[in-house]
């Protein structure tokens, strides 16, 4: 198993990816104006974002959840399902932040193999599917959760102690930011300028 780059090492994208050939060493973050100009493709915040959380994904995610015959998806689902020991639907779908046909169709693989239940509850128009963690489905997951912790902290320590302090408190600015967009609060100028 691979683990995680240390902070001394030398980062192997800087050398091959086109995104680090055409960022000059400049901070482009530091100088930005409203209008954003100047600000190139390559530094658009979603850009870095979808660059980290792939990254993340492939050198992470799937070190632990392809041994065990889990794909990604399944293993998102799982583990908040296991956390919560019973989740409904659309509750399941907000916190995996996926659409709904992918919630659904990663649920009914995850009942085929006997690892949730999927349980309908309530009177129409108001009834609701129950994702339940069965018992094969919660040894699974204690079976794989250690190594996901340990995985995902050796990451989180390629940081010192300000950066993962700095970077959490970043990345909770710009989820709240996200939110007060999407619930037509303006522009989430409120939300990022806090």
């Amino acid at each position: 198993m691979k683990s995680p780059r240390t902070r001394a090492s030398r980062p192997l994208a800087e050398s091959r990816s086109p995104m680090f050939a055409r960022t000059p060493d400049a901070d482009p973050w530091g100088t930005l104006d409203p209008s954003g100009e100047g600000l190139s493709v390559h530094n658009f915040l979603t850009t870095w974002m979808s660059l980290v959380s792939n990254g993340l994904r492939r050198t992470l995610t799937t070190s632990y959840v392809d041994p065990v015959g889990l794909t990604v998806s399944e293993w998102r689902l799982l583990s908040l399902i296991a956390h919560a020991g019973s989740v409904p639907f659309p509750e399941l779908v907000l916190e995996s932040t996926s659409d709904k046909a992918l919630v659904s169709r990663t649920l009914k693989l995850l009942e085929s193999r006997g690892l949730v239940d999927l349980e309908a509850e309530g009177r129409p128009p108001r009834r609701t599917v129950v994702c339940h963690i069965t018992p094969q489905g919660a040894a699974l997951h204690a079976q794989v959760i250690p190594l996901a912790r340990r995985q995902q902290t050796a990451m989180l320590l390629t940081l010192t102690v300000e950066e993962r302090r700095v970077l959490r408190r970043a990345l909770q600015k710009l989820h709240q930011a996200c939110l007060a967009m999407e619930q037509g609060d303006g522009n989430g100028k409120d939300a990022i300028y806090d």
